[in-house]
């Protein structure tokens, strides 16, 4: 096999000791993913798109938390993974690639189950919650690590991919897989290819960003399924000339691991307190501390200039007609409006309704996006890693308020201690939208619990069935 392959299998089946911190993270990340899944199923539009079909349904199924769906692993992985990745709301890692490492999260969970209730039937013990920790550390280091040193964004293709190779390889460890039959999953995940960006960006952007990530994590499950059952692998999928993935998909370009697998990832992994693309978290934080001075001189605002970095402006700098949540939750511009108009910002305000308030448009049409060039090397830094945005309010008079910079916003490693209760109140909140309120304060303390990662998979998500 490709030497990556090799070394990604010889990770997932032989891990290094992993950290209290990542550990406590995980947990963390777990709590978040549920809590925005549990959100997402407010949302009329999620709900259709990620129910499961009546013929995937089945009495021994998955069940899906917050629903009572019980459906087959494939079938159950797209469907919490839509609902994890919807509102835009789960965690976050930025590098040459950018992406949401908890969106293996669905695959780990579904195939746990389904494998413990298996092994349960024949008297075998059953995966524990600690599993699943252990393989969301993995998954993030894999994803993540990928990142660091290689940009599908720059040849057109989405992040989404990685998060194929990183569930496919975790997911055959759970189900039982060898490391021949982890890197043969590897090899089919990468022989795919991936998904084009299209669909986040202008004039194509849409709702299909919300379940992309969904899509490669159940088709990781079904190649995993697959290899398991004997399906050979393809051992220079990366490297041989012409035909593979380095040829093809990178575009001559080498696929490397930037550092050595552990559970860096998971660590310094972000956390997100505003429904916002995060390279915009930054501005909206910005925004929010002069939303007071704005609101009140809404009528003397004359521009509104914004500093920011290179990825950014890739991105996220839209203008014109935003046409639908999909649109305006990957606009800078937008998010920060609504924050210096409403002093927060909710998934609420990128719907229809909320659009329809013309002070917002009114806003990002005095707005000048521009790059600040250490944020851009800052961002890259990985003493630093930050995300840094700067606003400023130029008023009709030539007088300003700001700039206000913030560098590192509330997810970020360096602001873990205030970001810690805030993740949790984010997630009781959450969990109180689709639970009565003891059933959803019972659901986060089992979260908090020392004792989380003994219960076995299928107890834990039985906890969370309608």
């Amino acid at each position: 096999m490709d030497d990556i392959i090799t070394q990604i299998a010889t990770y997932v089946m032989n891990p290094p000791p992993f950290s209290e911190t990542a550990y406590r993270l995980a947990r963390w990340v777990l709590a978040d993913s549920l809590g925005v899944a549990m959100l997402a199923l407010q949302d009329p539009h999620c709900r259709t798109v990620s129910a499961p079909h009546p013929f995937q349904e089945r009495a021994d199924g998955c069940p899906v938390p917050g629903t009572g769906w019980r459906v087959d692993p494939v079938a159950a992985t797209f469907t919490l993974g839509s609902l994890i990745r919807w509102l835009d709301y789960n965690d976050t890692w930025l590098a040459q690639e950018w992406g949401h490492p908890s969106d293996n999260l669905a695959a780990i969970l579904m195939a746990a189950d389904w494998v413990s209730r298996r092994r349960q039937a024949v008297g075998l013990p059953p995966l524990r919650v600690q599993d699943v920790l252990t393989a969301l550390v993995q998954a993030h280091e894999i994803q993540g690590v990928l990142s660091l040193t290689n940009s599908l964004n720059r040849v057109g293709l989405d992040h989404v991919l990685f998060v194929k190779v990183a569930s496919a390889a975790v997911v055959t460890r759970l189900l039982g897989g060898t490391a021949e039959q982890v890197a043969n999953a590897i090899s089919l995940a990468l022989a795919d290819n991936g998904p084009l960006r299209t669909y986040r960006h202008w004039p194509n952007t849409g709702s299909r960003k919300s379940w992309a990530a969904a899509d490669q994590a159940s088709r990781a499950v079904w190649l995993s399924l697959l290899a398991l059952r004997g399906e050979m692998g393809y051992p220079t999928i990366v490297t041989a000339p012409t035909w593979g993935f380095q040829a093809v998909a990178l575009r001559g370009q080498p696929l490397t691991l930037g550092q050595p697998l552990g559970c860096y990832v998971m660590e310094r992994v972000l956390l997100k307190l505003y429904p916002a693309e995060f390279h915009g978290q930054t501005a909206v934080e910005a925004a929010i501390q002069l939303s007071p001075h704005v609101r009140e001189r809404l009528d003397h605002v004359a521009r509104i200039i914004i500093d920011t970095q290179e990825s950014a402006l890739r991105i996220i700098d839209k203008r014109g007609p935003l046409t639908n949540p999909a649109d305006r939750d990957h606009c800078l511009q937008y998010m920060t409006a609504v924050a210096l108009l409403y002093g927060t910002v909710t998934p609420a305000h990128y719907q229809d309704e909320a659009a329809q308030d013309p002070r917002i448009d009114w806003l990002r049409e005095r707005m000048e996006v521009r790059e600040d060039p250490q944020f851009s090397r800052d961002y890259l830094d990985p003493a630093k890693r930050t995300v840094g945005n700067r606003v400023t309010v130029v008023w009709d008079d030539g007088s300003q308020t700001g700039p206000v910079t913030v560098e590192y916003p509330l997810g970020h490693p360096r602001r873990r201690a205030e970001a810690e209760p805030r993740v949790w109140a984010k997630c009781a909140q959450n969990l109180r939208g689709a639970f009565v309120p003891a059933r959803a304060d019972a659901l986060v303390a089992l979260l908090q619990a020392d004792t989380l990662g003994d219960w076995t998979v299928p107890q834990f998500l039985e906890a969370w069935t309608l």
